[in-house]
């Protein structure tokens, strides 16, 4: 099976000014420039890569893509941003991780749509259709990847989302309460938490996740909500990593379910 093409490239932003960061490329060997490819963006890119962690997420693309399983996908990979002036010697580099994902508010996305996303997707046929645009991202990643779709749910349709930190870092935790109290966004969602995940200062992980689901059920959003036993890893959500793709890439309409089971 031939695989695709991953390249490593890296952006200096201005949004995050100040700031560098390394981003990958992933282009299948399916993908011609007269068809329109799909396109998925993963923050913390590099855990999504690393070949000593669950997700190898090429890996799985280059075999569904090759089985047809998921049309011709294109992926970028992201790292979060790192000073490139440190404030102090021996933390360089600094990273701007929790700023860029866990506020609340639109900067990420205007970063991603208006900086990282022309630079990095230059020259390719990609879809602009946001039904098939997918956002992901693990703890942090995941809320970050919630928060583009909500901002800007006409560029971004459909989120994945592993053990997203909806609780209040940075203001997360009030999003079950902006779900119940906005109009429906049109945003597909399939994520996972675990009854081992992170309780901290912060907040519980798998309360956030499920008052998540509870919100989504209540306003009738179209998602999927899987909870498993695992702690704050990537290793459940390997383990559904096809199951989710299949799931987001389909069109069929859910039905409801109780509050915090899948909406299916």
């Amino acid at each position: 099976m031939k695989t695709g093409t991953l390249t490593r490239q890296t952006l200096l932003s201005n949004i995050y000014a100040g700031t560098t960061r390394d981003y990958w490329l992933y282009v299948p060997t399916q993908y011609s420039p007269e068809h329109p490819a799909n396109l998925m963006v993963f923050q913390d890119g590099e855990s999504y890569l690393d070949s000593k962690k669950p997700m190898q997420v090429p890996a799985v693309m280059d075999t569904m893509i090759a089985a047809n399983e998921i049309p011709p996908t294109v992926c970028l990979f992201v790292n979060p941003g790192e000073v490139i002036t440190p404030t102090r010697a021996e933390h360089h580099p600094d990273s701007q991780r929790s700023f860029e994902y866990d506020t609340v508010s639109d900067q990420y996305s205007r970063f991603l749509i208006n900086e990282l996303l022309p630079q990095a997707l230059a020259g390719l046929n990609i879809t602009k259709d946001p039904e098939n645009r997918v956002i992901a991202g693990f703890s942090s990643g995941g809320i970050c990847a919630w928060s583009v779709a909500w901002f800007r749910s006409d560029i971004f349709g459909k989120v994945l989302s592993h053990c997203g930190s909806f609780v209040d870092i940075r203001g997360g935790g009030k999003y079950p309460y902006l779900i119940r109290n906005e109009a429906p966004k049109p945003i597909k969602m399939y994520f996972q938490s675990g009854s081992h995940d992170l309780d901290t200062r912060y907040g519980n992980w798998a309360l956030g996740n499920k008052q998540m689901a509870a919100a989504l059920h209540f306003k009738d959003y179209h998602y999927h909500f899987e909870f498993g036993n695992q702690a704050h890893n990537l290793i459940h959500g390997a383990q559904l990593l096809k199951e989710s793709l299949l799931w987001l890439f389909a069109g069929n309409k859910e039905t409801s379910a109780a509050p915090g089971e899948n909406h299916e």
